[in-house]
């Protein structure tokens, strides 16, 4: 196993895992799934590329987070029972971000077809 990597669970359970490794040598990261101790496929992909799929994991992180309300005094509030100034309307930390544009970057809808398993047939 290469020194640099990490193993990740899947969140459908079931002994799937995933894991990424970095092969130098190669040049290459290797991303494989696995169940148990068996691998059940892998991807290969030049250490070039690695920004790009940072860049996208990036914004589904941003897109996927939770909005957190913000709730600020507005200037002349009158204090509540405590003493302290009410809040004023909330505005959302991270409005625009929510739902930011989508781009499609091609029609994968025959892929399902494409990479199908072969049904197994025991005799």
């Amino acid at each position: 196993m290469p020194s640099v990597g990490d193993l990740f669970i899947d969140t459908r359970g079931g002994d799937r895992t995933m894991r990424v490794s970095y092969h130098g040598d190669r040049g290459t990261v290797v991303v494989s799934l696995w169940i148990g101790t068996v691998c059940r496929g892998s991807f290969r992909m030049a250490t070039d590329d690695v920004s790009r799929l940072i860049g996208t994991l990036n914004e589904i992180s941003l897109s996927a987070a939770p909005t957190v309300p913000i709730v600020t005094a507005s200037p002349g509030s009158p204090p509540d029972a405590t003493g302290t100034a009410t809040a004023g309307p909330a505005t959302s930390a991270t409005a625009g971000a929510a739902n930011p544009p989508v781009d499609q970057t091609g029609d994968i809808s025959d892929l399902a077809r494409i990479v199908a398993a072969p049904t197994l047939r025991v005799a």
